[in-house]
């Protein structure tokens, strides 16, 4: 077994003050560590996926801050001190700066992503 810190993990992403870290944790799941600043919108990223929305489950908990997630059925905000599991389907906005520790299928996080990074390019 092994432990991780957000030290310890590689960055994947990071720009405009965004920074997610990603690291294999095993049985087909990684790791990330992520910070989103205040007023951080996902959505514009997610544009050309399923539905414009990450279709990638994410099983979590939120350190610091405040995030409204979106979805096709609504929106509900998540406060610091809370789990989450977040369904396919989904397109995060950063209400505070926020920080959260999160568990996703590598493959399906991965490509997600990988379409980020290319939007962004």
């Amino acid at each position: 077994m092994k432990a991780f810190t957000r030290e310890d993990t590689p960055v994947t992403l990071e720009g405009d003050g965004v920074d997610l870290r990603l690291q294999e944790a095993g049985g087909g799941m990684s790791v990330a560590f992520i910070h989103l600043p205040q007023g951080t919108d996902l959505a514009p990223a997610l544009k050309g996926l399923e539905g414009d929305l990450c279709p990638c489950p994410h099983w979590g908990y939120l350190l610091k801050g405040r995030i409204r997630m979106r979805t096709a059925s609504g929106e509900q905000v998540y406060e610091a001190g809370q789990a989450y599991y977040w369904g396919p389907g989904h397109a995060p906005e950063a209400l505070e700066d926020s920080d959260f520790v999160e568990f996703s299928p590598t493959e399906e996080f991965i490509a997600v992503i990988d379409h980020v990074k290319a939007q962004a390019g």
